[in-house]
């Protein structure tokens, strides 16, 4: 057994409660930007604390989120009386994370808009700092594009994404932390749920094949995957319970029971839709020896922001 062994089974159990997912509240100083742009807000660090206080401050919210995902401006942040931002997670029994990757980088040689993630150089230190300030979970983004165009996926993408993460993975649980795992097989194209499906079990494949070769403890993660669905621009959309039955076929074929949850991302998909895909994953017969939940951004904010409008008036 390792130093964090047992430490990392209790959380990523209590992560994979069931009926309770992530809050994925990790956006970068530049993406929450974005979402600000659209309702009229200043991206500064006083209302991205106002927005995020709001967030943690919603009543019950720990009866629904077991983690939250934090960047890590607002794993640092405090409310305006003091209260660490850690703190009000913790009151509602919401275990804190932390995004470590630094985003992504061409691959040379790969095919166009092939990436790599960025982040590996000092991050066992980085992981240190963050387990002291209270994280206990944290989360690293590798993204595969498919393009039947390009010949993307390529091999030498695959292998360069899943490697990463395990080497994240291995990183953080010698730090304390349960390492998030996402490997993204991003839903733009015009590809249909087939080809989905075949790249999607490729990846997971190489994914779970990385992370036993870094001898990292399953037990002690949580996979974040994308649900097998149609690209974004195919003429040919799948049904929610076709992309249920997909999804849940690769994940028999690839993910070993071993790992406690799976919180899927909702891959720019609406909050109705997030919602019922999960539901239907669910529904789906079928093994599920893993708790099948949500780790979600947008899917979960997007009201939120439209009401909120940066105006604390309408935090009721």
């Amino acid at each position: 057994m390792g130093k964090f062994d047992a430490e990392l089974i209790e959380t990523a159990n209590a992560i994979a409660t069931p009926g309770k997912g992530i809050l994925a509240a990790d956006e970068s100083t530049g993406t929450i930007g974005k979402r600000f742009d659209k309702i009229s807000v200043e991206n500064n660090r006083d209302n991205r604390r106002k927005y995020r206080q709001l967030l943690f401050e919603t009543k019950g919210l720990g009866e629904f989120i077991s983690g939250c995902i934090c960047f890590e401006e607002t794993l640092y942040e405090k409310r305006e009386d003091g209260t660490s931002f850690i703190d009000l997670l913790k009151a509602e029994n919401i275990i804190p994370g932390i995004k470590v990757d630094k985003g992504q980088a061409p691959i040379k040689d790969a095919a166009p808009g092939e990436t790599s993630t960025q982040g590996i150089d000092g991050l066992a230190a980085r992981c240190a700092e963050y387990y002291k300030h209270g994280a206990r979970f944290a989360k690293w983004r590798a993204v595969i594009k498919i393009d039947a165009a390009t010949g993307a996926p390529t091999q030498l993408a695959i292998d360069e994404q899943t490697r990463g993460l395990a080497r994240y993975a291995s990183i953080c649980q010698e730090n304390g932390l349960v390492p998030i795992v996402e490997p993204e097989v991003l839903m733009d194209g015009e590809h249909d749920i087939q080809l989905s499906a075949a790249v999607t079990e490729r990846v997971w494949y190489s994914q779970i094949k990385a992370l036993a070769e870094h001898k990292v403890l399953f037990e002690g993660i949580i996979l974040k995957p994308n649900m097998v669905r149609s690209g974004a621009d195919s003429k040919n959309q799948a049904s929610m319970a076709e992309v249920a039955a997909y999804t849940l076929k690769t994940l028999q074929r690839t993910i070993p029971p071993a790992i406690p949850g799976v919180t899927f991302l909702s891959g720019g998909m609406s909050e109705e839709e997030a919602t019922n895909a999960l539901n239907e994953l669910n529904r789906a017969p079928g093994k599920k020896p893993w708790n099948l939940s949500f780790s979600y951004g947008r899917a979960l904010q997007a009201t939120v922001l439209q009401e909120w409008k940066g105006d604390d008036s309408n935090k009721e």
